[in-house]
Formats: C-alpha cells, sequence, structure tokens
C-alpha cells in the first residue's frame, strides 16, 4: 500500500524535527531539542494512527489510542510507549518551565529513542500495509 501524502508529511516531518533536535542540542538549546524529539514521536505515532483510520484531537489522547492499537495488539515493542511517554513528560518541562536542569546526556538518550521509534514506525507502515 502506498503512503499517503498525509502520513509521508507527518514521516517527513518528524525526520526534519529529528535533524532539528540535533542542531538545537549541538548549540546548547536542550529545552528546544527535547520538544522536537517529543514531536518527531508524536508525528510517528499520528504517521501510524492515520494509516489505521484514526484521528485524535489531543496529546494524551494519540499517546493512549497508540499504546492501545500498536502496543498492546504486539505490533511494536512496549518500550516504544514508554519512550512516547517520557518524551511527553519532559516536552512538558522543557516548554513550560523556566528553569529546567535537561541535561545533554538525556537529550542524546532521547534522540535515540526517537530515532529509534521512527525507524520501527516506518517499518511497520511498510510492511503491514496500514
Amino acid at each position: 500500500m502506498a503512503l499517503t501524502a498525509e502520513i509521508q508529511g507527518m514521516l517527513h516531518k518528524a525526520r526534519r524535527y529529528l535533524s532539528s533536535a540535533d542542531l538545537l542540542r549541538r548549540n546548547g538549546d536542550l529545552d528546544s531539542a527535547i520538544s522536537r524529539l517529543y514531536y518527531a514521536m508524536f508525528y510517528g505515532a499520528e504517521a501510524l494512527l492515520w494509516a489505521a483510520g484514526k484521528s485524535f484531537s489531543s496529546h494524551r489522547a494519540v499517546i493512549a489510542a497508540f499504546g492501545e492499537h500498536f502496543i498492546k495488539s504486539g505490533l511494536l515493542p512496549k518500550e516504544m510507549h514508554q519512550w512516547l511517554h517520557l518524551a511527553f513528560e519532559k516536552r512538558q518541562i522543557s516548554d513550560y518551565e523556566y528553569l529546567t536542569d535537561i541535561s545533554e546526556e538525556e537529550v542524546l538518550d532521547l534522540q535515540r529513542k526517537a530515532a529509534q521509534f521512527l525507524d520501527k514506525t516506518e517499518n511497520l507502515l511498510r510492511t503491514e500495509g496500514l
């Protein structure tokens, strides 16, 4: 099954945000890097849900539906849901708190997780014909 323009757009944006996060980290803007990493995973999760014919209006609903439809079913490993939750929590802090203690090591760890998240997301979209 060919990926729709919407899904391709979500995946492209997710990859672009992953790349942007690396640039932000290198420039010392760790809060913004965390935010971009969360959104990279969020758009990957949204692409999967969109492919399954589902759309949600809140971040928490997307995260919950991702767990329900792709983790509980065994299509994706459970740590991906944990990574998405972690990224959401860190994004809340990095976007809304004035003083944060986000370290470069945390950003690098989340960057690795986000890259794996997108690799697995794209692989599922291409191999399962969602």
